[in-house]
């Protein structure tokens, strides 16, 4: 009988083990969740369609700065992209260069945005006869204001950096179009066609 008591006794304490061995890993999960929304989402987080365009005062190629307060009073393209002299910037910044007059037409300004020097962004303008506007984001000020600034991967490699992006920004300074994950073929001719939805 007494062994038996003793049976019952540790199977008992074996039971009031296991609630507190799985008591302290509930509590770990729950202080990385707070913590994981405060950082993925918030770089991948971003204004959208409707949403105010966040302000910024950046220099372009030549130097001059640039602010969102002087654009106000006419919509304008403001497109985020990795980095100059890269085959898909390239492209891209090409056929914005080929569309700039119908851009023009309607009145709506382009300007693109990349982390690179401002010496850097002269040169590439200078080599492929960039009409438009280069802003240097060296800080990333802008890119993660518009949550473009994100995580990405190649070949299993993590690390920071542009998200391709552009957005369409009408004369009250409200985002009427947003894309993000943008694909080089085709892009700038639905850019244009949401700019000229505006004038």
């Amino acid at each position: 009988m007494a062994s038996s008591k003793k049976v019952k006794t540790a199977a008992s304490g074996k039971a009031k083990a296991k609630p507190a061995k799985a008591a302290q890993p509930a509590k770990k999960p729950v202080k990385s969740a707070k913590a994981t929304p405060a950082t993925a989402p918030a770089a991948k987080a971003g204004p959208g369609v409707g949403s105010k365009a966040p302000s910024f005062t950046l220099s372009d190629q030549q130097g001059k700065s640039v602010s969102s307060a002087s654009l106000r009073g006419a919509p304008y393209v403001l497109y985020f992209y990795p980095k100059d002299n890269t085959t898909g910037c390239t492209k891209q910044a090409c056929d914005f260069r080929d569309s700039f007059r119908a851009f023009g037409q309607k009145q709506v300004r382009v300007l693109g945005v990349s982390p690179d020097s401002e010496a850097s962004h002269s040169g590439f303008a200078k080599k492929y006869g960039l009409p438009f506007t280069l802003l240097a984001d060296p800080e990333k000020v802008l890119a993660n204001a518009y949550g473009v600034w994100v995580k990405k991967q190649n070949y299993g490699r993590e690390y920071m950096g542009i998200q391709r992006s552009t957005f369409v920004v009408d004369a009250k300074g409200v985002i009427q179009k947003a894309w993000r994950g943008v694909k080089v073929d085709g892009h700038v001719d639905a850019v244009l066609a949401a700019a000229k939805a505006l004038a």
